[in-house]
């Protein structure tokens, strides 16, 4: 099995920054993709970024140009590195891997952390 750590969040003021981090554990050689979602209180989980094992990364709107996405996909660890933060995006951020290898076989499943809280005040 894989487990998920977020760890980073916390209350920054608008326009600030802020870095999330999540590590996996467990029993894994790659993943096919590794990325953020999040979910504000009273909202849908929504997608922040995904960045897959050769690198490709994908944005929301909302994120294009302030976030920016990274990981190491054979240590199972992504970051997101956000910047002018904006109020809306106060919410739980959550690291969604998905599609994982080991040294046997692909299992199609996808692995949630428990998430970080990031609150962004006015």
């Amino acid at each position: 099995q894989v487990q998920l750590v977020e760890t980073g969040g916390g209350l920054v003021q608008a326009g600030g920054s802020l870095r999330l981090s999540c590590a996996a554990s467990g029993n894994f050689v790659r993943f096919k993709t590794m990325g953020w979602y999040r979910q504000a209180p009273n909202k849908a989980r929504e997608l922040v970024a995904i960045i897959s094992r050769g690198g490709s990364t994908l944005y929301a709107d909302s994120a294009k140009g302030r976030f920016a996405i990274s990981g190491d996909n054979a240590e199972g660890t992504v970051s997101l590195q956000m910047s002018s933060l904006k109020p809306e995006a106060t919410a739980a951020y959550f690291c969604p891997f998905k599609g994982l290898w080991t040294t046997g076989a692909y299992y199609d499943m996808d692995f949630w952390g428990n998430g970080t809280l990031v609150t962004v005040s006015s």
